[in-house]
């Protein structure tokens, strides 16, 4: 059974029953392209929803707008370098129409790791109408639960709609420290926060609700949806379930639904703006 819960201010958000599905709990629709970014679980969201994608039919290509390791692309059956000027139509189509799904970059860093297409070509990719999904990474965090993002990031393009914003739920409450904060220092000064002290939510919603956070660069049109991942990995939901009536709760943030779950057990609970 599939509940949404709705939330206003004052209100205490209560986990209903999870939702069916990844690509319900986001509200995925028909066609989107799809820029993930923060930190908790980025790439194995891209995937998780690539699998239910492609098991509905749907053709899906995946990519990078900064640059990933070549570890991670290579999860997808095929990976491909555009070049500047290349015929879609040749280079992607038809390795897409064979596989479901394939992973698209720019080059080969001398470090082995895939550097990412412009934004302009993930445009131009997603004016194909062989292509359902187009789904970026579009920031890194190097592994860690939380980060803050640098001038030159997210590198979010203008044709997206959907911008998903991740966090991982295991640094909530917990001591502020470099092994739990990407740019750290750039996090302490979005924040406020000084080492040691308490991740708690409010400091958290903070990199979410910021002009200079997550989401910034988000083009206008672009839905918003957080999700706080690693469900599995805290006691209790508490401090989730209060970070998510902030966000909620918050008239300017644009964000319209909060997913609180876990991608390694396949769990999402749903919570929208009423």
């Amino acid at each position: 059974m599939r509940r949404e819960e709705g939330i206003t201010d004052g209100e205490t958000l209560k986990m209903g029953s999870a939702v069916d599905s990844l690509c319900s709990a986001l509200g995925v629709g028909d066609r989107e392209q799809i820029a993930l970014v923060g930190g908790g679980g980025k790439t194995s969201l891209m995937f998780s929803l690539v699998e239910e994608l492609v098991s509905k039919g749907m053709r899906v290509v995946t990519g990078t707008t900064t640059r990933v390791l070549k570890s991670e692309a290579k999860r997808a059956p095929c990976v491909i370098f555009l070049a500047p000027g290349s015929d879609l139509n040749q280079t992607v189509r038809p390795l897409l129409e064979k596989h479901g799904q394939v992973f698209v970059g720019r080059d080969l860093s001398r470090k082995g790791k895939i550097l990412g297409i412009s934004p302009s070509d993930a445009d131009l990719l997603y004016r194909e109408p062989w292509i359902n999904y187009l789904i970026l990474e579009s920031d890194g965090s190097a592994g860690l639960p939380v980060k803050a993002p640098a001038e030159h990031e997210p590198v979010i393009p203008e044709s997206s709609s959907l911008v998903v914003a991740l966090m991982g739920l295991e640094a909530l409450g917990v001591p502020f420290e470099e092994s739990l904060v990407f740019r750290a220092e750039l996090f302490e000064s979005l924040t406020g926060l000084k080492r040691g002290e308490s991740l708690s939510s409010e400091v958290i919603a903070r990199v979410f609700l910021s002009p200079m956070g997550l989401f910034k660069g988000t083009p206008i049109s672009a839905r918003r949806i957080v999700f706080l991942n690693k469900l599995d990995l805290i006691p209790d939901d508490e401090d989730a379930r209060r970070l998510a009536n902030l966000l909620l709760a918050d008239p300017f943030s644009g964000i319209e639904t909060v997913v609180i779950g876990s991608l390694a057990k396949g769990v999402y609970f749903r919570a929208r703006r009423a």
